[in-house]
Formats: C-alpha cells, sequence, structure tokens
C-alpha cells in the first residue's frame, strides 16, 4: 500500500519557522518529482513547490519564494518543506504528492500520490 505522510505541522507566531517531512512508503519514488501543495478554507488547493526526482531543482510558487525551501533526503524518499518568515497567510492544510510524468509539476492532476495533509496555522 502506497502512503505519503506529512508531519511537523503545528500553531506558530507569524515570522517563525516551520519544518514539514512528507515520508513515503509502498513503493520508491526516488524516480519521481514530489511536490508541496496547501488548502486554505475556502479556496482551492494551490501548488506550493516541486523538487525533481534527483533533487537537483525546485520550483515554486511566487507566494512562497525566498521563503520555502524543498529538499529530498539521502533516501530520495523522503521530502521536506523548510518554512521561514511565515505570514497568517500560509495558514493552510499542507499536503505533499508524488508522481507525475513532467520534471517539476505543477498542477495537481499531474501527481498519482498524496498525502493526508497537516495543519499549519500562523498567528499574527
Amino acid at each position: 500500500q502506497v502512503q505519503l505522510i506529512e508531519s511537523g505541522g503545528g500553531l506558530v507566531q507569524a515570522g517563525s519557522s516551520l519544518r514539514l517531512s512528507c515520508a513515503a512508503s509502498g513503493r520508491t519514488f526516488s524516480d519521481y518529482p514530489m511536490g508541496w501543495f496547501r488548502q486554505a478554507p475556502g479556496k482551492e488547493r494551490e501548488f506550493v513547490g516541486v523538487i525533481s526526482w534527483s533533487g537537483a531543482n525546485t520550483y515554486y510558487a511566487d507566494s512562497v519564494k525566498g521563503r520555502f525551501t524543498i529538499s529530498r533526503g539521502n533516501a530520495k524518499n523522503t521530502v521536506y518543506l523548510q518554512m521561514n518568515s511565515l505570514k497568517p497567510e500560509d495558514t493552510a492544510v499542507y499536503y505533499c504528492a508524488a508522481g507525475g510524468t513532467s520534471y517539476l509539476p505543477r498542477s495537481s492532476r499531474e501527481y498519482d500520490y498524496w498525502g493526508q495533509g497537516t495543519q499549519v496555522t500562523v498567528s499574527s
């Protein structure tokens, strides 16, 4: 059974940092890009960032560029989202996703596997 399990969410103050983790099990995703998305209440799920299968390349949404960093673990079945300088507008449920055929997929439709999400709340 394929599983993506996110962890690391929580309640923090604006300006703080959080590091989310996503661990994949059930199959290897070392050959696939892994992405992060988020969904705030009443809003559609939006792209946050993606890392290539090798870990050599990343791409971020403009709203998080310069503040968020995605990396992969050595085994490449784990992906991290380092979030710095958090803002109240970053409050959302954060999801990791894996799969897809393009190099740095940005659309949720391109991903085959999803985690259950982890809540991030940033207070002002």
